[in-house]
């Protein structure tokens, strides 16, 4: 079916979008049932910037130079039109505050890191948790699209973000019965330097205050800078490695501080990022059937 909203002509500023957010956000009133924007924004044309993607392979810790793309960069392409719509005014959660809770992405062809790319960001909905209420924001990846939609999609995700807030509904929560798991074994120990926040922000575009600097992050509630939760990830799947035809998941169950000492742990398909007895990431990887 054609997309009835008209293609972007280019990708949107991202700085602009994060302080038309936090201005807005004081005024918004989150809820499950709330209205939310249907639109889908479509951008065609979209090239990759090399050396961009080599900074953030750095950073990340994949290997440069490959033709093509880590498994997690279509995200950071496709995150300045997911800031658009949960910028604006129609979208229910505010902007500040907001939390990436987990992210689903499935690479079904290996994307080259050149040539055209077409990108497509709308959200797909509101659901009730616990906590609030949470969005989930759906990016795809098309080859062969011509700014309508019907292209092929080669890589695809799904995010979910958080927005905490008291619900009336909420029921009672129920202890958690543990997962008779063993442990995965600890196969690295990563020190975090304070400037990884900075780094990453600087490849990815994402500049949120909160992974800055102390001083900033203090704004919001942390004792020091948080890593992104997508650079967390990235990591550990450079670590890890994914078949070119691949399905991820990665929840983000605790902020990780910077500076920090962080354990890697891997066996099979699953992987975590740990400090102590602390879960920061879990993760899996596995093979999309040929």
């Amino acid at each position: 079916m054609a997309n009835p909203y008209p293609p972007l002509s280019d990708t949107p500023a991202l700085t602009p979008l994060l302080l038309r957010g936090a201005l807005l956000s004081p005024f918004k009133r989150p809820r499950p049932d709330a209205a939310f924007p249907r639109t889908r924004l479509v951008l065609p044309g979209v090239r990759v910037d090399l050396a961009k993607l080599a900074a953030y392979e750095r950073v990340c810790g994949f290997a440069t130079g490959d033709d093509a793309l880590p498994i997690t960069y279509p995200h950071v392409l496709g995150f300045p039109l997911a800031m658009r719509l949960m910028s604006c005014r129609a979208f229910p959660l505010p902007l500040l505050g907001l939390v990436h809770t987990s992210v689903e992405i499935t690479r079904h062809a290996a994307v080259p890191a050149t040539g055209d790319h077409e990108l497509t960001v709308y959200v797909e909905e509101l659901a009730p948790h616990r906590r609030g209420t949470e969005a989930t924001v759906i990016t795809e990846m098309r080859v062969g699209g011509a700014g309508d939609g019907a292209g092929k999609v080669v890589w695809e995700s799904r995010s979910t973000y958080l927005a905490r807030h008291h619900r009336a509904d909420t029921p009672a929560p129920t202890p958690e019965v543990p997962h008779a798991q063993p442990p995965l074994p600890t196969l690295a120990e990563w020190r975090l330097a304070e400037d990884v926040g900075r780094r990453y922000g600087a490849a990815s575009g994402d500049r949120n205050p909160i992974h800055l600097s102390p001083l900033t992050a203090r704004l919001f509630g942390f004792p020091r800078a948080i890593a992104h939760g997508m650079w967390t990830a990235a990591r550990c799947l450079a670590a890890h490695g994914t078949p070119e035809s691949a399905y991820v998941r990665a929840e983000f169950r605790a902020p990780v501080l910077l500076p920090g000492v962080v354990e890697y742990a891997a066996e099979g398909g699953r992987f975590q990022l740990r400090s102590g007895e602390r879960t920061h990431v879990d993760g899996l990887v596995r093979p999309l059937p040929l």
